[in-house]
């Protein structure tokens, strides 16, 4: 393996443009995500939103892309789940209608809990960030429908995100040159937990995942993802891959900018540097 990566960083080689889908391995581009209205009570006013896996509009966990056009600000709403935010570009502002604008870059992290009064802007060229959500469907309802469901909202600036190394998380202790930021649930649980993992600069290497969910989005950075010997597809930031039950995603990451990915699973991940 460490052969065949070692070849990724020195050769180009072909890069795979469809979907690609390996027995329990899944992969889609950000070039490939369709899009629709979010919201299409609003027309032309509304996001758009584009779904990673699962299904917002029916009961199960669902992880959508949102895009915002600049200047874009929705009026008081409510919704009738909880849902997880990071930031993928552009700034995103997400609060009480009367709170102070609080804009959040690439790499922030917000909650927004079911049933409490809010509104959403957005500014910048452009204006991306990728929700979850643990069921479905996902729903914007008036605020004459707000209720308490006892959850608090977060919001955390990217500058405010508390990285481990190797020597604080033993998922990182073969690649000493990664980070890693937890951001909610219990990751020493078999419990789904989120968190985001950082990597250098022309990393190479492979994530190998334990846990019968494993989910992750490239929220910064672009990587080459080996789908076999002779063939990588690229995934720049929105993209997203996964697997169910033990695998190895081996790949390599820009020599440009360093890497950030979204990672969702119930089990033990290890990072390993071919370096």
């Amino acid at each position: 393996m460490k052969t065949q990566l070692a070849a990724i960083a020195l050769t180009a080689l072909a890069v795979v443009n469809s979907a690609y889908a390996d027995g329990n391995k899944q992969l889609v581009s950000a070039s490939e995500v369709k899009w629709e209205q979010l919201n299409p009570a609003r027309g032309d006013k509304s996001p758009q939103a584009g779904t990673l896996w699962g299904d917002r509009k029916g009961t199960v966990a669902t992880g959508f892309l949102v895009k915002f056009v600049d200047g874009f600000s929705s009026p008081p709403h409510i919704h009738n789940v909880s849902y997880r935010g990071v930031v993928i570009s552009g700034l995103i502002h997400n609060d009480d209608p009367d709170a102070a604008k609080m804009w959040m870059p690439a790499g922030s992290f917000w909650t927004q809990p079911q049933g409490e009064i809010h509104i959403t802007a957005a500014k910048g060229a452009t204006n991306v960030a990728f929700i979850e959500i643990e069921q479905g469907p996902y729903l914007v309802t008036p605020v004459a429908e707000a209720f308490d469901n006892g959850e608090r909202p977060v919001n955390v600036d990217a500058a405010n995100l508390v990285w481990l190394d190797a020597a604080n998380s033993k998922q990182l202790t073969q690649a000493t040159d990664a980070q890693l930021a937890f951001l909610w649930g219990k990751p020493q649980s078999e419990q789904l937990y989120g968190a985001l993992l950082k990597l250098p600069t022309g990393f190479s290497g492979e994530i190998r995942s334990q846990g019968t969910e494993f989910r992750a989005v490239v929220i910064q950075g672009a990587m080459q993802y080996q789908t076999d010997a002779t063939a990588t597809k690229n995934l720049a930031a929105g993209s997203y891959f996964s697997s169910n039950g033990a695998a190895v995603h081996p790949f390599s990451s820009a020599t440009t900018q360093e890497s950030i990915i979204y990672v969702r699973t119930n089990a033990q991940f290890d990072v390993v540097s071919e370096k």
